[in-house]
């Protein structure tokens, strides 16, 4: 998969695609039958496949710091949108400037004009556009109206749309599948109906940095991994899998449990939030290293402790615990 960094950057690198687009925050179920379907049309067109993301996702520019957890971070979904098959991903940056376009322009000027889209695919219920005036309705609208130029000669614009509907998990309560029901089975801490939506297990990856040292210091060292998001899905202390994507000898990775703090980590007065995971059983140098850490269980909140001393007694009591669920299953 070929990523295209806004579309200043398309420089016919293919002449007519079939073209998705939205936030896909998560990836999940429902994100992945309307990328499946993606594909296997552009392939029955002989079309390269193109999914449209945009970065930050429109509520992180709107609103900020009250903006929705963030499920995914940009790579994240990358790698996720990858594993579908997909022929390039077009990242556009979100600015007040691509806000302002209105939905008309948008899909004349990107998707006709300089995409040449001829299949477009988009959820019933995903808007674009300045003022989410943009919708499936209106790109049908475009499909049998709509004209494109070559070569300064006005031509039919001939694409089709499709509309696909919110995916509903049929013998699971009638589960819809959306970003918003992921995001409120992490809050419960229901990792079982955060699976059911996702189709695979809630999981962060990303690259260990070196942090203050502290953790190494009360005796319980950590990899630190940044989150790339303002705001995550989960804050508390976690039993985790962890699996070091850099030391795949022959497709196999050793997976090891630990636990893992997500959070600003308040009794040293943290600000950015950080994931900080202690690796059971393991004491090799992985700095520098791809990490994916697979959430298992919540064992408490995260909590601003009176000094390092009971924060020290707290972790120690936290391992203990992850530890004695690992031994009872």
């Amino acid at each position: 998969m070929k990523i295209i960094r806004g579309i200043e950057n398309l420089h016919h690198q293919f002449e007519q695609c079939a073209v998705t687009l939205g936030n896909f925050d998560g990836v999940h179920l429902g994100h992945q039958k309307l990328i499946e379907q993606l594909v296997a049309k552009s392939k029955t067109l002989n079309l390269p496949s193109v999914v449209i993301l945009f970065e930050p996702q429109p509520l992180e520019f709107f609103k900020q710091d009250q903006a929705p957890a963030r499920l995914t971070s940009f790579q994240e979904k990358l790698k996720l949108i990858a594993q579908l098959g997909v022929d390039y991903v077009l990242a556009v940056p979100f600015s007040q400037t691509f806000a302002n376009l209105s939905a008309d322009d948008f899909i004349q000027d990107w998707l006709i004009n300089r995409l040449q889209a001829r299949y477009i695919i988009i959820g019933d219920d995903f808007r674009f556009g300045a003022g989410r005036k943009g919708s499936a309705e209106l790109l049908s609208y475009y499909a049998d109206n709509a004209k494109f130029a070559v070569d300064q000669k006005t031509t039919q614009a001939g694409f089709t749309v499709e509309s696909m509907p919110t995916f509903i998990l049929h013998g699971a309560n009638n589960l819809r599948v959306s970003s918003t029901a992921v995001r409120e089975a992490l809050q419960a801490d229901d990792f079982v109906r955060t699976r059911c939506l996702l189709g695979r297990d809630y999981r962060i990856q990303g690259r260990v940095i070196h942090g203050n040292a502290l953790a190494r210091q009360l005796g319980f060292p950590t990899a630190n991994i940044l989150l790339h998001r303002k705001k995550p899905a989960l804050q508390g202390v976690y039993l985790v899998q962890v699996r070091d994507l850099c030391a795949d000898v022959g497709g196999i990775s050793q997976t090891y449990y630990g636990i893992a703090n997500i959070g600003i980590r308040p009794t040293i007065n943290g600000k950015t939030p950080m994931l900080e995971v202690n690796i059971f059983n393991f004491s090799a140098d992985i700095y520098g290293h791809y990490l994916t850490v697979q959430f298992i269980q919540k064992l408490r909140d995260e909590q601003k402790f009176s000094s390092l001393d009971a924060l020290k007694e707290q972790i120690g009591h936290d391992v203990a615990v992850a530890k004695k669920i690992i031994s009872a299953n």
